[in-house]
């Protein structure tokens, strides 16, 4: 059987704060993932200036593209997101605004995997099916099946270290993370 090809990937983080639960799960990522795939971190979402067309017309702030060359190298994106009011937090839709406007757009045809986590009983189960819109229009492959979905994340990241410990947690993501290589060599 030939040996399957390396797969890079790259994770945005859809929160800005120190203390982010989310940021500790895409933190957690590229020890989770199966043999042969690689997780890096892309810049802060909160690095990108608000979305003003007037500013795009002037020429393409630096940190978009850099974030849209690494995603266009990537075989794949993984977003890693809160939910703030039943939706997708600002900064990450100003973002994804913001890189579906540059030439040769790098959503177009990338395999896009989901996840998110809240403290609450839904887990950001509302951004995740509003980031399903956004990457249909803009072409992207949204990968489904498994889903990262973490209720009672609070529950599951040890404090004082910011380390995802529950072993549960960990399985279905590292689970996830496997289909979803799977999904990206197709």
């Amino acid at each position: 059987m030939p040996e399957e090809k390396p797969l890079e990937f790259v994770v945005m983080v859809g929160s800005l704060r120190r203390g982010s639960f989310n940021a500790a799960v895409a933190r957690a990522l590229p020890a989770l993932a199966p043999d042969g795939v690689a997780i890096t971190p892309l810049p802060s979402v909160g690095e990108f200036p608000l979305y003003n067309a007037d500013v795009q017309e002037k020429g393409f702030p630096l940190i978009v593209t850099e974030v849209g060359e690494a995603i266009r190298k990537s075989n794949g994106v993984i977003i890693v997101t809160p939910e703030y009011n039943y939706s997708i937090p600002g900064v990450l839709k100003n973002a994804i605004d913001w890189l579906s406007r540059l030439p040769n757009q790098p959503f177009k045809g990338k395999p896009v995997a989901l996840q998110s986590a809240s403290p609450g009983l839904y887990g950001g189960v509302r951004a995740q099916l509003h980031l399903r819109q956004c990457f249909v229009f803009l072409d992207a492959r949204a990968f489904t099946r498994p889903e990262v979905i973490i209720p009672q994340v609070n529950a599951k990241i040890d404090p004082k270290t910011g380390e995802l410990t529950d072993l549960a947690t960990r399985g279905f993501i590292a689970d996830q993370l496997k289909a979803f290589a799977a999904f990206a060599r197709r």
